[in-house]
């Protein structure tokens, strides 16, 4: 028996989500590859498509395209944090990887695709805090998270990366490189499962104890918001842009992400009557994400941000969370290098690192590709 693959409806595909999520052992599952993602992404042509065992359904993924300007037949698939399969064949072990691979690929190319990125949802190695901040102390040579001694590994992402190479596809190293918008390869975590919330507060390192008693005794008060409160966020959010020098998204970007329901909350810190800083968390199952933030820099001796974070924490954990996810964060662990700050923040939680196998592409009209690379390098 072999997998087919083509489209479905988005019905379809969040109905096989959610009962995928209710089951014994649940897939993990990005936001990203919610059906009504495709929504928000402004310029991408979404399509849902499935896996399918003679007539069932057995894995999904939300593929984006991106055509080539003034040729739209032809394009980039995308597949953000996806797709939702089998990849270590502990559900349906009969099929290998390149039975879920290859009619995804003749799917997409026929699709008209010259060019597919994705990214598997595979964990590959784990570093906790404490290996983290010992190594930061020692000073360890090269000063890097993926040089330490991992604390958990997974033989699965080996096994992945090795089918994928074999399958034709490749991987930049660099971070930014690749086609697309590239997600996060090692990301920071805090597990809430089997804990009080009790036990979270105490694996906070002193630092972030003490600024989130120093809001409370500052007297921010948490909120949360709507839809109606966004542009309010958004004022904020043009205030840290332009202080952390990146460039801001739209409002209309942040009333998409609303409008298409994943299982966004929206949370508020307000210091003497205003805005000092706001947080946008988002939910699928039992993870949830960290996904924007923004703060004024007049507020912040009153750590508002730090409440926020709390916050987070505390509604994803009474919602059943046993993931709290912080996304990215650099390998470095340089303190010269300015995104070593982040790293450092995200170390404060008491969670861990954790590396996934990263993100793959594969040509499948290799002139056209070629063409599309040289054409977005102009545009750098």
């Amino acid at each position: 028996m072999a997998l087919t693959v083509r489209t479905i409806g988005s019905a379809q595909h969040s109905a096989w989500l959610d009962g995928a999520l209710t089951s014994e052992n649940p897939p993990f599952v990005s936001f990203l590859q919610l059906p009504q993602w495709g929504s928000v992404k402004v310029g991408w042509r979404p399509e849902s498509i499935g896996w399918f065992a003679d007539s069932e359904l057995v894995g999904v993924a939300l593929v984006l395209y991106r055509g080539v300007p003034k040729l739209p037949q032809r394009s980039l698939a995308y597949l953000p944090e996806g797709p939702v399969i089998d990849w270590t064949g502990t559900k349906l072990p009969a099929f290998t990887l390149a039975d879920w691979i290859t009619p995804m690929v003749a799917h997409l190319r026929s699709a008209g695709a010259f060019a597919i990125k994705m990214g598997p949802p595979v964990a590959v190695r784990r570093w906790e805090a404490a290996t983290i901040k010992s190594a930061i102390a020692e000073g360890a040579l090269p000063a890097r998270i993926s040089a330490l001694t991992p604390d958990w590994s997974a033989p699965d992402g080996a096994h992945v990366a090795s089918a994928l190479t074999t399958l034709g596809f490749t991987q930049e190293v660099s971070a930014g490189a690749g086609f697309g918008d590239v997600q996060p390869r090692y990301v920071f975590q805090l597990p809430l499962a089997d804990r009080s919330l009790d036990d979270v507060f105490a694996g906070f390192n002193q630092q972030w104890r003490r600024n989130i008693r120093k809001a409370e005794k500052a007297g921010v008060l948490i909120t949360h918001g709507t839809r109606a409160d966004l542009p309010a966020f958004h004022e904020v959010y043009v205030e840290t842009a332009a202080r952390d020098l990146f460039t801001p998204r739209g409002l209309a970007y942040f009333e998409r992400m609303w409008d298409a329901s994943v299982g966004l909350t929206l949370h508020l810190a307000h210091v003497d009557g205003h805005l000092a800083a706001a947080t946008l968390m988002a939910q699928v199952g039992t993870h949830a994400w960290y996904s924007y933030g923004a703060s004024t820099t007049a507020d912040r001796d009153a750590k508002p941000s730090n409440a926020l974070q709390w916050d987070m924490i505390k509604t994803a954990y009474e919602s059943g969370c046993r993931t709290y996810d912080m996304r990215g964060i650099s390998d470095t662990l340089d303190s010269s290098n300015h995104l070593f700050g982040l790293v450092q923040f995200k170390l404060g939680s008491g969670g861990y690192a954790q590396e996934y196998v990263g993100e793959w592409d594969l040509d499948v009209r290799k002139v056209w590709a070629r063409a599309y690379r040289t054409y977005a390098s102009r545009g750098k």
